[in-house]
């Protein structure tokens, strides 16, 4: 019974992932341009024909119209699909790796988070930018989050207390830790070594996740630009001057700190005798 159960959660969450991929689409192309992300609805954005509504449906429209707009014939570019199949992935891991363990209500808040990651980081690879509307809305669902876990507590004061400390913790420490880093890159480097989005995106992150994973997501967003940037400047060429987005790794840190966080810092402690 539990198997069926957690067959179903998976397959309902690929579901939601592609839909909610599909909305993701829209809010990526639409708020860095200043534009509604609910009116006019989805339209070509070339010859401005509005969709038809099997034109939207999640990873099958765009095959049905073999990546072409049904009316102009533009071409129409792959990463639709690919964002609603990369949020449909995330939604399941979500539900393959909690599935059962936690409530209905916590998988969906971490479903959440990861859709406002998902964008955030698109958004900062096409512009370079981390929208306020994003972030702050992020945090302010973090926040929610946080004392939506007093439920599980009998509505305990102390713990709803504990919950939003815990937070506004890693809200604080995320903010400090990357304005650290950006004034320190500004005095070695002179000249900016991050956006001022990315401290915004990081008390985002550590208001979900709390200080001790805000700080494995620094760590880890840290290790992987690294990476990242020798090997683009290696392969690609790339001037050392040239800036690269460092909100996708802090995504990406934090969506590791999501599922392995607790694993990671348990194992760390016990290395050193700390547990």
């Amino acid at each position: 019974m539990l198997l069926i159960e957690s067959l179903f959660l998976q397959c309902f969450a690929i579901a939601i992932g592609a839909c909610i991929g599909s909305f993701l689409n829209v809010v990526v192309y639409r708020v860095p341009a200043g534009l509604s992300i609910l009116y006019p609805p989805s339209r070509c954005p070339h010859c401005l024909r509005q969709l038809a509504p099997r034109d939207n449906i999640p990873l099958i429209g765009w095959f049905l119209i073999t990546g072409k707009c049904r009316y102009c014939h533009t071409r129409v570019s792959w990463r639709y699909p690919a964002i609603e199949g990369l949020t449909a992935f995330l939604f399941w891991c979500v539900a393959a790796y909690f599935g059962t363990s936690i409530s209905i209500s916590t998988l969906c808040f971490y479903a959440l988070f990861l859709s406002w990651l998902l964008a955030l980081a698109l958004i900062d690879i096409d512009t370079m930018t981390l929208p306020n509307s994003l972030t702050q809305s992020g945090l302010v669902l973090g926040l929610i989050y946080q004392a939506s876990l007093v439920f599980a507590n009998s509505g305990d004061r102390t713990s709803l207390a504990g919950h939003l400390i815990f937070g506004i913790g890693g809200a604080v420490l995320g903010v400090w830790l990357l304005d650290i880093m950006r004034i320190s890159g500004r005095f070695f480097l002179h000249k900016e070594a991050m956006g001022g989005g990315d401290p915004k995106l990081a008390a985002m992150i550590g208001m979900w996740l709390g200080w001790q994973n805000i700080l494995l997501t620094i760590l880890i967003a840290s290790a992987i630009g690294t990476l990242v940037g020798a090997i683009a400047i290696l392969v690609k060429n790339l001037g050392k001057q040239q800036p690269i987005p460092f909100g996708p790794f802090l995504a990406i840190g934090g969506a590791i700190s999501l599922f392995f966080g607790n694993a990671i810092l348990a194992t760390y402690l016990n290395w050193f005798g700390l547990t």
